[in-house]
């Protein structure tokens, strides 16, 4: 089937059947590959983007389900990579093997772009599903803070 799609503001039309996780459709058919594929169930955050601005696991969604929604992957966070989010993860220095960190970008925006102030407490719970297999916890929060602090001086 045809489905139209606007991924990182532009628009795309790809011929897959409709169940096709929307994970698949980014990286097969668009060649978006920032998005990755972790677990295949929605449970470790490798696959999030952002759905009309809501973090999404795009492995779970069928593409059919898209509709008009508006995708953003990392791929289209920011032109020039200088989203707060991204400054602050190379300031920080967050990634190790990095396999993840697309996941964790995406999942920070979109908990970023919802509460540009965030205790320590709701960072931790706002990041709590995304897994990092080396573990870099500690820097991705820290990360966050900073992230939040580049959020409130360009406001």
């Amino acid at each position: 089937m045809q489905f139209k799609l606007t991924v990182n503001n532009k628009k795309y039309e790809v011929d897959v059947d409709g169940e096709t996780p929307l994970l698949w459709v980014l990286r097969d058919s668009l060649h978006l590959v920032g998005t990755k594929f972790g677990c295949g169930v929605g449970q470790c955050g490798a696959c999030s983007v952002h759905m009309d601005g809501v973090i999404t696991r795009s492995c779970l969604l069928p593409v059919s389900i898209v509709g008009d929604a508006n995708i953003t992957t990392v791929e289209g966070l920011s032109e020039k990579n200088d989203h707060p989010v991204q400054i602050a993860w190379r300031d920080i220095d967050v990634p190790q093997c990095g396999y993840c960190q697309a996941g964790q970008i995406m999942t920070a925006s979109a908990f970023l772009a919802q509460n540009n102030n965030p205790s320590k407490e709701e960072i931790k719970e706002a990041m709590h599903g995304n897994i990092c297999r080396c573990a870099t916890y500690k820097r991705i929060e820290k990360a966050v803070e900073k992230a939040a602090e580049l959020t409130q001086t360009i406001k």
